[in-house]
């Protein structure tokens, strides 16, 4: 048997624990050793998962199937525009944004009307979503005491006051210790992020329980199942339910970014936004693992206790206990109370700070009593605020659950809360992506979609539990049908979710777009609209101070910080903006429009930013500005941001000339050492003959008295030397020409097999001289081609003579194709010699280039033989290349494309 006071002790134990995990990361953070990284933020996100996981995810099941999968879909896909949060998180820091509700009012002009009626609307939305927790505690409690046999009242009190009593206790220690002009709560965070673990390996271990537990595995669990037509249904999604699967998608996806808790996590706690790259896997991933057994813990559920009338949103509870399992069941209503602590927390921390900042401190501020406390500490008394509205929070919630609580499951009573925070929508992705919207369009749209919502889902809700009359549900108002607040206009047929949904955010963002486009922004919503659109240009500058014009004290400025930051925090702040002004001492600072900026962004950290606005306004003599001198303003900086960019552009083409030059110069330097050795090359292959036909032709005149034979020897090398000196001459020159386009060309119809032929046989004593085979395949029939026939044979008589130079003497092989391909003649030279490598297969078509490291190793010859072979192949549309790798030879190609001759 449980005990029940042991079921509190150990709830007492896991809220202490909690509480040491949020106290050592504000420890942490104060030391500045932050432990928000990238996993604990991205487990923070999953403060998403409430009861309504853990509990009604199972219940939603029993009855739609698959369709609980909707809720986390959503949130998935919007995860995935992680350009959207990027630039909220940006915007965010920038504006010094403190909620949701100072996220909308700051971008329209900094209304505090505009957030009055957000937080209105949000602690109107979210106190359902706070019913559903303490309802789900509270039944949850209600199983294991009542299997223990105890009362679940305390002096008479039921056990939901109970519990909304110790949330309140733990929210008040958990998030308003103190006034933290950042708001940030880093210690809870980090206790959320604990908080998720637990909740997953709680649900993940009741699932295994289920599953191979009660029974053997998936396969024989849904087995069991498809044999029942009425669990089977559950297993198959029903394409009739498309359209409210749609609808839920987009609902919890707005869910994800709008309701208070969740803007909180993942906009105002957010501390880097690369922790964002992880978060887009991680928390889908964790939504993932957590929704694994849910499908399976109700289908179990519902044939363990078919016929019994078990509720199915405590089948998480009720099957462990079933068993005898009291240690997991225990685990398990410890995983459901942090599911549903973790949501009241944050969700409270929240909405007490929208209250404080957009409700209680507009009317503080319009008080005689605040303005003859000009010298207090106003910081207590904000924190004090904070704490009475979680107070006052829970009770609503609370309220609601006994109002109407009861008439809903526990999916149901969240929905009604997504569908109220949707609202927010228009007016947050209007004011981040439209410079046109304005203020009166946002309190016109957020008006008209609250006021749907209002009709068409929440007070229905109060009439399904019997608190109001059913007749403008059933029939409509004074009995006009078109009216029916789940039917309007005579749409039938969707459920109310869908229904509500849909007529909400078209009455809404209508308004938006219709009155925004009918009114003018102020001065100050120009500027702002400006800042918000435009965040990724503006957030890395100072503001503008010409946005602002006026005089101001600078010791009112620092006793207004004084009374809602607090001394010290005050001296903190200004000691840190002096530094970054280059002054040692904040006293030296002129109260000018910087400084103003500063105060009131410091002011919007503490109590929101159109409160910061009206207490900055209260001490200082502004100037208004007109909208087109903003607007002026704002051209101005677009117009240098503009010129900005050219100069950008400018530096970019300078340094993209400079490389160009670099290679330019880079490229002149290697032809200066081609040019070298061209030089050295030349000199080389000049001396050496002429120095063969000086010594012989000196030979020759001292002693004429030589034989007749040796005569003849001598005259024969001069003769040969001679023509050696004239074809290297030759080549130089015919180089020459082709490169300064002066050479003479006659093109005529040219057999390519008959050149090739002739080119063979007028070398062919070269190569039986050094012992090298010659063979070609020479095509039959080969169409004539457009060339200069001696050019051609240039070509020819280069390649051949280059490949008897580098075969092996003896062994060497010489072998020569000509075929037709692809509308051209082919030529292939191959050879079996020592081959190339890949660079030298593209460096020895460069001039003066040849194989060999030295000038004694380099075969005979000038290497220019294939820089000129190329530019004869290119001028009659050709190409030459070769083909080979070290140690398999090497074959050299060309083509000449077949062209007839003009007429």
């Amino acid at each position: 048997m449980l005990s029940g006071w042991f079921v509190v002790l150990l709830s007492v134990a896991y809220g202490g624990l909690l509480f040491a995990v949020a106290r050592f990361g504000d420890a942490r953070a104060d030391a500045g050793r932050s432990i928000i990284g990238a996993n604990v933020y991205a487990l923070s996100l999953a403060v998403y998962c409430t009861s309504w996981t853990f509990f009604g995810s199972v219940g939603r099941a029993t009855s739609g199937g698959l369709s609980f999968l909707t809720i986390y879909l959503g949130p998935t896909l919007m995860l995935l525009c992680v350009g959207v949060i990027v630039k909220m998180i940006r915007i965010a820091k920038a504006q010094r944004i403190t909620s949701i509700a100072d996220f909308i009012a700051a971008r329209y002009g900094k209304s505090q009307l505009l957030a009055g009626l957000v937080t209105v609307i949000a602690v109107i939305g979210i106190v359902p979503y706070i019913a559903l927790q303490l309802k789900a505690v509270a039944a949850s409690l209600d199983v294991l005491f009542d299997r223990s046999g105890h009362a679940i009242q305390l002096w008479g009190v039921d056990s939901t006051l109970l519990v909304a009593a110790v949330l309140a206790l733990f929210t008040i220690l958990f998030g308003t210790r103190h006034l933290d002009a950042t708001e940030r709560h880093e210690g809870m965070v980090a206790a959320v992020a604990f908080e998720s673990v637990v909740k997953l390996l709680a649900f993940v271990a009741v699932g295994v329980f289920v599953t191979w537990g009660i029974y053997d595995g998936f396969a024989d669990l849904f087995r069991r199942a498809a044999a029942q037509p009425e669990l089977l249904r559950l297993m198959q999604p029903d394409p009739s339910r498309a359209g409210a699967w749609a609808a839920m998608i987009l609902l919890s996806a707005l869910a994800i970014v709008f309701l208070p808790r969740q803007f909180q996590v993942m906009v105002v706690e957010n501390v880097d936004e690369s922790h964002l790259k992880r978060a887009v896997w991680l928390f889908p991933l964790y939504l993932l693992l957590i929704n694994i057994f849910v499908l399976p813990v109700a289908l179990g559920g519902l044939m363990h206790f078919a016929g019994q009338g078990a509720n199915p949103d405590t089948f998480v509870l009720t099957l462990p206990l079933s068993q005898g399992a009291q240690a997991l069941a225990l685990l398990v209503f410890i995983g459901g109370l942090s599911a549903a602590t973790g949501m009241v927390i944050v969700e409270t921390i929240a909405l007490s700070t929208m209250v404080c900042n957009d409700l209680a401190m507009p009317a503080l501020l319009r008080s005689t009593w605040l303005q003859r406390q000009k010298r207090g500490d106003l910081s207590r008394l904000l924190i004090g605020i904070r704490r009475l509205a979680i107070v006052l929070i829970l009770l609503l919630g609370y309220a609601y659950f006994k109002a109407a609580g009861e008439a809903y499951a526990l999916v149901g009573i969240g929905l009604i809360s997504f569908a109220a925070v949707a609202q927010f929508a228009p007016a947050l992705f209007g004011g981040m992506y439209w410079k046109q919207g304005t203020r009166a369009g946002a309190l016109a749209g957020l008006l008209a979609g609250f006021a749907v919502w209002l009709y068409t889902l929440l007070l229905p809700s109060f009439a399904k539990s019997g608190w109001i009359d059913s007749g403008f549900v059933e029939v409509g108002p004074f009995a006009i049908d078109w009216l029916r607040a789940q039917a309007l206009f005579g749409l039938d047929g969707l459920d109310e979710i869908s229904h509500c949904l849909w007529w909400s955010l078209l009455a809404n963002l209508g308004a938006y777009l219709a009155v925004s486009l009918a009114t003018v922004p102020d001065a100050l919503e120009a500027s702002q609209a400006e800042r918000f659109v435009d965040v990724f240009r503006h957030a890395q500058r100072a503001p503008d101070v010409r946005l602002w014009r006026g005089n101001a004290s600078l010791q009112e400025l620092v006793e207004l910080l004084e009374r809602f930051l607090g001394p010290a925090r005050t001296r903190q702040q200004l000691a840190a903006h002096a530094r970054s002004r280059g002054r040692s001492d904040w006293r030296e600072l002129a109260p000018d429009a910087e400084f103003v900026h500063f105060a009131e962004a410091e002011l919007a950290a503490a109590i929101g930013s159109a409160s910061a606005r009206a207490m900055v306004s209260s001490v200082t003599r502004e100037e208004d500005l007109g909208l087109e001198e903003v607007l002026d303003i704002l051209d101005e900086a677009s117009q240098v941001r503009a010129y900005s960019r050219e100069l950008e552009a400018k530096q970019r083409a300078l340094e993209a000339a400079t490389g160009e030059l670099r290679a330019a110069n880079a490229q002149l330097r290697e032809l200066d050492r081609m040019k070298d050795d061209f030089i050295s090359t030349v000199t080389h292959e000049l001396r050496t003959p002429l120095t063969s036909i000086r010594a012989l032709s000196e030979m020759l005149h001292d002693d004429p008295r030589l034989e007749l034979g040796e005569r003849r020897r001598f005259l024969g090398i001069i003769v040969g030397e001679a023509e050696r000196l004239t074809r290297l001459i030759n080549q130089i020159l015919d180089l020459a020409r082709l490169e300064s386009g002066r050479a003479e060309w006659t093109a005529v119809a040219v057999d390519v097999g008959v050149v090739v032929r002739e080119a063979m046989a007028a070398l062919e004593p070269l190569f039986r001289e050094k012992g090298v085979r010659l063979s070609g395949e020479i095509a039959a029939g080969l169409p004539s081609v457009l060339a200069d026939r001696d050019r051609l044979t240039q070509v020819v008589v280069n390649l051949l003579s280059n490949a008897v130079k580098f075969v092996p003497g003896g062994s060497g092989e010489v072998r020569v194709g000509v075929a037709c391909s692809d509308g051209a003649v082919r030529v292939s030279v191959a050879d079996n010699g020592p081959g190339l490598t890949a660079d030298e297969c593209v460096s020895v078509f460069e001039k003066f280039r040849q194989g060999g490291n030295t000038l004694t190793d380099k075969p005979r010859g000038t290497g220019l033989g294939l820089p000129i072979s190329r530019q004869i192949v290119d001028y009659f549309g050709g190409k030459l290349w070769v083909e080979s790798a070290p140690g398999a030879g090497a074959t050299f190609i060309f083509t000449v494309p077949l062209r007839e001759p003009d007429a």
